[in-house]
């Protein structure tokens, strides 16, 4: 009896804690936002599916644009308009600008030390600048034109080799080959692997493994009291596989460190090099642990936004063949035959751009963006944002909404960006697949480059086939950025000389 009344009494307590936090605590200020009821001790963790942005979606539908659920211990709030995510993103970027940092990720202390997950500090603006103007930038990417189109020659030589007997070409692989091997001879001057070598097998799974674990549900995130015990083992899989990238990087960095102590030895002009020199300079915060997990982050980053949305068009252009044959006919009244697609060309091809865009549209990378975290209560469409607050736009969702884009926002048309002034730059919050503000993806520029460049090329030489009987499956597979679950294997052709009529 005893027990039971000390229960009930607490039970009480919490009711009446909650009634306080609710309606005495916030007194004068706006109310949380509406959301589903919460269970005890989980909260609405139920509420969550497999893809958490299609079940978010679902949601918004009921609770509006803008929603709070209680993960655990973690309030969150979703927002999914554009008007919201203009205030998250623009408005109140200093309040939102740090990253909600899942337990995962502090594995090898790397979201203090990486730039994806790095504080808003003085390390945090140097890495920043480096990016804008020593890899990045419009001038940086000018200069680096011939190895753009030389990792664009391979590709395409590869999958010609692929014609004369009719094998497969596993788009994604061939993407992530094209995409790492440019960042290698990026920063390194070499490159990592040979086409559809083990090595490019065993990073491309390393890097899905990361995004993956780094996205995946983890109860060490819901009830921080158990992120000393890591029960899921996240952070000891996420340090395995940080660790198996290391070992490459390190052996990378390792022989040039030890050239550049040889007299007489010649420098190379890539980004290593110059990072290198920041090291000795006067940048005391950039030391040669921080260059790694820049770099990891450069070829984790970089090459799955590539390698998922050139999938992911492929995909979509394979399901709509009249789309197909009118990005290819665009191509073949400007690109020569047997020519690849040169980044002069992009201005002359308004298809294959919103071709791009709406695969970015259907199918954002990053379909939350990368999690945020309210800095203080902050005031967000007549709501309050409570600090510590984990903050989600859902991009996946706008991308999909009626009011946005009309009935037809489901469905495949590149038509809808034709004379439309959108742009990927993040400054038209309907299309963010870059996210905007000071957490802006900043290799933005060269995705974009090479995007056009891989999909164009791929489209001007080769017309394209499902193997025999096998279906486009577009299920998803979740983790901090969405891939397809089954991958694209299409068959090459080579088209006609004359150009297609449509």
């Amino acid at each position: 009896m005893e027990i039971l009344l000390s229960a009930f009494c607490l039970y009480l307590l919490w009711v009446s804690y909650k009634i306080y936090r609710t309606f005495l605590a916030n007194r004068g200020q706006p109310a949380l936002p509406p959301g589903p009821p919460p269970l005890p001790v989980i909260g609405n963790l139920l509420s969550l599916s497999r893809l958490p942005h299609r079940s978010l979606h679902n949601l918004s539908l009921t609770y509006g644009p803008i929603l709070k659920l209680s993960l655990g211990r973690v309030t969150t709030v979703v927002v999914s308009s554009p008007s919201l995510a203009r205030e998250i993103l623009q408005t109140h970027d200093s309040c939102f600008s740090n990253r909600f940092v899942p337990d995962a990720l502090t594995a090898l202390d790397h979201h203090h030390l990486g730039l994806g997950f790095l504080p808003i500090s003085p390390l945090f603006k140097t890495l920043r600048k480096i990016c804008n103007t020593h890899v990045f930038s419009a001038r940086k990417l000018d200069g680096n034109r011939h190895l753009h189109r030389e990792q664009v020659r391979q590709l395409i030589e590869e999958v010609a080799a692929c014609v004369p007997d009719g094998r497969a070409v596993n788009i994604g692989e061939a993407s992530f080959q094209t995409t790492l091997n440019l960042l290698a001879n990026t920063v390194f001057s070499v490159n990592m692997a040979a086409f559809n070598s083990n090595l490019i097998a065993e990073l491309k799974e390393l890097v899905k493994n990361l995004l993956t674990d780094a996205g995946k549900p983890n109860v060490a995130d819901y009830f921080p009291v158990l992120k000393r015990w890591d029960p899921q083992g996240m952070r000891r899989k996420m340090e395995a596989n940080y660790g198996r990238l290391f070992v490459i990087l390190d052996e990378m960095v390792g022989k040039r460190t030890e050239a550049r102590m040889e007299s007489g030895e010649q420098r190379q002009g890539d980004l290593l090099e110059t990072l290198l020199e920041i090291c000795q300079g006067s940048e005391a915060e950039v030391n040669i642990v921080v260059i790694k997990h820049l770099i990891l982050d450069f070829f984790v980053a970089g090459t799955d936004t590539t390698t998922n949305t050139l999938e992911w068009a492929m995909t979509e252009l394979l399901l709509n063949p009249e789309k197909l044959s009118k990005v290819q006919y665009e191509l073949r009244n400007v690109i020569d035959h047997g020519q690849l697609v040169e980044e002069s060309d992009l201005n002359r091809l308004p298809y294959l751009q919103a071709v791009i865009k709406e695969t970015f549209r259907l199918h954002p990378a990053a379909p939350l963006l990368i999690p945020r975290i309210a800095g203080e209560d902050k005031p967000v469409g007549g709501y309050l944002i409570p600090k510590g607050a984990q903050v989600l736009v859902n991009v996946w969702a706008m991308g999909r909404d009626p009011c946005i884009w009309g009935k037809t926002a489901g469905e495949f048309i590149p038509e809808r960006f034709l004379g439309s002034e959108i742009d990927l730059k993040g400054h038209h919050f309907e299309l963010l697949p870059f996210g905007s503000g000071r957490r802006i993806c900043p290799g933005l520029p060269l995705a974009v480059r090479m995007l056009h460049m891989m999909l164009g090329s791929l489209l001007s030489n080769f017309d394209w086939k499902l193997e025999d009987r096998i279906a486009i499956d577009t299920d998803e597979h979740f983790g901090l950025s969405v891939q397809k679950a089954q991958p694209l294997k299409a068959v090459p052709m080579l088209l006609p000389k004359n150009p297609i009529i449509i």
